[in-house]
């Protein structure tokens, strides 16, 4: 069963335009969970007819992927979809994103804005992003050994044995969640694949500030020294750890 699962929060203007891309003859279901919305997320989502789960508070970016996949497997998805409900990706690319999967080459897909020359600024992505992109991906690459042309994405899938043997419960709640996973992925040596996927970045469409963007950086580096840390026997950190 493939699971197209969305973290939400404040999604109520673009979660119709999001959901009506999904592809239903690729996808078995949807689900939503929402992060005390302060808008009608779960209004609309109602409408829509998408089951969700609410949070009684906020517990942040990585906090809400938490439920999200815990829910998918308690589920019995084979297959994960991680898609943001704010319209940035183009939820129609969903089959290319977990064909590797299906056809049993991958355990993660990354969905990449930089496979295609010249993609994310088609997209609209603005220029202190995609320098910003550039610089932590290149670090990241070093540090874990890898050669991926995007590590920020948000658009992934992960198969079931994934979600079973890395342990995502014991990420940060906030936006690093998302760097450790793939640095779980090396650590516990999964298969990835990149893909590549077009977004668009529009006004209702969600975007960190810079001052943001600035504490995701200092944090995505802080994932690496400890995956440096934890690789060399220097110490130990429990989310690289069975």
């Amino acid at each position: 069963m493939v699971m197209v699962v969305m973290p939400a929060y404040n999604a109520a203007k673009t979660l119709a335009d999001t959901f009506s891309l999904i592809p239903s003859d690729s996808v078995s279901k949807v689900i939503l969970v929402d992060d005390h919305s302060h808008d009608d997320t779960t209004g609309v989502a109602t409408d829509l007819g998408i089951e969700f789960i609410s949070h009684p508070h906020n517990v942040g970016y990585g906090g809400n992927q938490k439920t999200c996949y815990l829910e998918a497997l308690r589920q019995g998805a084979d297959i994960v979809v991680m898609l943001h409900p704010d319209g940035q990706y183009d939820a129609t690319l969903i089959p290319s994103l977990i064909k590797p999967i299906a056809d049993g080459h991958a355990d993660f897909v990354l969905g990449s804005r930089f496979l295609r020359p010249g993609g994310a600024a088609a997209g609209g992505m603005p220029v202190y992003k995609i320098v910003a992109n550039r610089f932590l991906t290149t670090v990241e690459n070093y540090v874990l050994g890898t050669h991926f042309s995007e590590l920020h994405t948000g658009f992934r899938a992960y198969n079931r044995k994934f979600l079973e043997t890395v342990p995502f419960l014991r990420n940060a709640n906030d936006f690093a969640f998302d760097t450790q996973v793939i640095a779980q992925a090396v650590a516990f040596g999964m298969r990835i694949i990149e893909v590549p996927v077009s977004t668009r970045y529009f006004d209702d469409a969600s975007s960190t500030t810079l001052e943001q963007s600035v504490v995701y950086g200092l944090r995505t580096l802080g994932v690496m020294v400890r995956f440096s840390l934890h690789r060399h026997d220097l110490l130990k950190a429990a989310v690289f750890l069975d």
